[in-house]
């Protein structure tokens, strides 16, 4: 809103029972198409088709663009889980390693000081 303006508790109870009606019947038309497909899951589909069934057509290219936009920060998300999943699974392989090297120089060690002892005795 531009600033200065100023809206009453009845507008604004107004414009969210507008706004509850409309996901509602939006709904309501999505959850029909995803009948016809024979699923109980609405998709994204199933609204952008219904938007133009409400005669929205209007919001349907900026609603594609934010799917678009979300599928995309989802991927990248998905990625950035992957990759640090891989960089734990590496590190956590190095250090296994590091452990694997110590244990074999403290058998090491022991060894060379027993043979040390069998050698004085």
């Amino acid at each position: 809103l531009p600033d200065g303006v100023n809206i009453s508790k009845e507008a604004r109870s107004a414009i969210s029972r507008a706004a509850s009606v409309f996901v509602l019947y939006a709904t309501s038309c999505a959850n029909n198409f995803a009948m016809k497909g024979k699923r109980k899951t609405l998709n994204a589909g199933d609204v952008l088709s219904a938007m133009e069934e409400m005669e929205f057509q209007r919001f349907v290219a900026p609603l594609k663009e934010s799917l678009e936009v979300y599928r995309r920060e989802q991927k990248g998300k998905k990625e950035a889980r992957k990759d640090k999943d891989k960089k734990a699974d590496s590190e956590e392989q190095d250090k296994s390693r590091e452990e694997e090297n110590d244990d074999d120089d403290e058998r090491m060690e022991e060894e060379e000081q027993n043979e040390e002892e069998e050698v004085d005795n």
